[in-house]
């Protein structure tokens, strides 16, 4: 799908319809039915079973090369006496051979898994906790009946089943709205030299549809055998120290069509760049903020850049540090962040200023994140130059995002993201706007007379209607007025009883 220049994507609901999301509906029911009421580890188990069916894929395709080819099978994931771990042997047999042929034999196959990749890497710890064997015997039937060859059958049906984390309302915080994604994807454009990274990359949100956006405007590029290798192997980065995360996003980028993403265990605050410094060109994230850390516990490069213990800090911290220079960045932030007035808050807002160049500050209506906050938060972009550069800061009051603001959040008409990203991209005609429109952009010399404070109110004019006022004892008199119409009254009132 290739979408013209200024009109926002907002694939918010995956293209799952009729009897595919009715068995998923069903399964996920008999989940929890089964005793199995974490979404997460629901969304885990099938996890497991999905890359146990695609090892199996492998072995097929490369036995199919060999008889071609009339070579030996290169590769082989099963040795010959493991032909009864394979899905397509197991899913024939009885429910109850098959819940014990994985539980016994197939979840310790998968943790001994030694190939390297990804996903073997974070198989290690899988652990089979499906209860019965007529759950199991479910689950198995609905993914084989599933194209998996079909990347958008697979993203779609992956990110159906992640959006049951949101609407079962636990683990909320693992994910970021889809159409606020789309958005900050979109307003950064990635292109196919960028390598690019999320150091909170939970289920995987911003790199998939980082990896979307580039095969839907750059498909020509992707032609390229290098530049292929480089989209499926070094250009998408995750780092999470949530195991569960870590396999759920990986194997979130592998039903989008990434081969092999590097997504893996990293605490980023306690390790900072890690040898990783100077290396993104790009940063897209949503990272987990009103916490602290100790000192002891923060890694030192980051405390070099600003000595606090304040998460959302120290992540801005990170983001400066991994990011080549020249490399761009598009983070959410909680509203403390643009006007906080602790040393620290002011040092790093004064160093995006005055040591690289900031780009924008994009205000979010404070219900973005219900059910799980109702804090208010902002997107800042920003670009890495270590030698500064801002000149304007663009300001966008989002009021609407296309859903209500309260809990239930409910597809509503009003919608400001396609006005966002419409005006982002004329950005040159943006100083002609008047600072009581929606948006506008502000001097630098602005910015630095308010002591670097970001927040959008600072800088935004409201014009009151003028009210003319009458005069006091014109008031007075016509009260005395209605007092002797009510005297007067009540007198002929008691003349009438009398």
């Amino acid at each position: 799908m290739s979408t013209p220049t200024g009109a926002a994507v907002t694939k918010v609901n995956p293209v799952i319809t009729g009897e595919l999301k009715s068995k998923i509906d069903r399964v996920w029911d008999s989940f929890w039915s089964g005793g199995i009421s974490n979404p997460l580890e629901v969304i885990e188990q099938i996890t497991y079973l999905l890359f146990i069916r695609r090892l199996d894929d492998i072995q097929t395709l490369a036995e199919k090369k060999a008889r071609v080819t009339g070579a030996a099978v290169e590769n082989s994931v099963f040795l010959p006496g493991q032909v009864h771990l394979r899905w397509s042997q197991f899913k024939n047999t009885s429910p109850e051979v098959m819940h014990k042929t994985i539980a016994d034999e197939v979840f310790p196959f998968l943790r001994g898994l030694g190939d390297g990749s990804t996903y073997s890497e974070h198989m290690k710890d899988a652990r089979f906790t499906i209860p019965t064997p007529a759950l199991l015997s479910k689950v198995v039937d609905m993914l084989d009946d599933i194209p998996m060859a079909d990347r958008d059958t697979n993203g779609d049906l992956y990110e159906y089943l992640l959006s049951k984390i949101a609407s079962a309302g636990v683990n909320g915080q693992f994910r970021t709205p889809r159409h606020i994604i789309d958005l900050m994807v979109q307003m950064t454009a990635p292109q196919p030299g960028d390598e690019i990274c999320d150091p909170a990359c939970g289920t995987g949100g911003f790199l998939v549809a980082a990896s979307e956006y580039v095969r839907d405007r750059h498909a020509d590029a992707l032609l390229d055998q290098a530049q292929r290798k480089h989209f499926h192997a070094s250009m998408f980065h995750g780092y999470d120290f949530d195991s569960t995360m870590l396999r759920i996003g990986s194997m979130n980028m592998l039903l989008h069509g990434i081969e092999t993403p590097d997504i893996r265990y990293r605490d980023s605050l306690s390790e900072g760049a890690a040898g990783d410094a100077d290396k993104y060109t790009l940063i897209l994230a949503n990272p987990p903020f009103a916490g602290s850390l100790d000192y002891e516990s923060t890694a030192k490069d980051l405390q070099r850049i600003v000595k606090t213990k304040k998460t959302e800090l120290l992540f801005l911290a990170l983001l400066l540090k991994l990011l080549k220079p020249g490399g761009r960045a598009a983070v959410i932030v909680p509203d403390g962040v643009l006007f906080g007035s602790s040393t620290a808050h002011k040092a790093l807002r004064k160093m995006l200023v005055e040591e690289q160049k900031l780009d924008a500050v994009v205000k979010l209506p404070s219900g973005v994140f219900r059910p799980y906050a109702g804090v208010s938060t902002a997107i800042l972009f920003f670009t890495k130059t270590n030698s500064g550069g801002t000149d304007d800061v663009w300001f966008y009051d989002v009021r609407a995002d296309g859903f209500s603001l309260d809990d239930k959040r409910s597809l509503v008409e009003a919608n400001d993201l396609p006005d966002v990203l419409s005006r982002w991209q004329r950005r040159d005609v943006e100083k002609s706007r008047a600072r009581t429109e929606q948006s506008f952009l502000v001097p630098k010399t602005d910015i630095v007379a308010q002591d670097y404070d970001l927040s959008l109110n600072r800088y935004k004019e409201v014009v009151q209607d003028e009210v003319e006022h009458r005069a006091p004892l014109e008031i007075i008199a016509d009260m005395e007025t209605l007092e002797d119409e009510i005297a007067k009254g009540l007198t002929e009132l008691k003349a009438m009883l009398s």
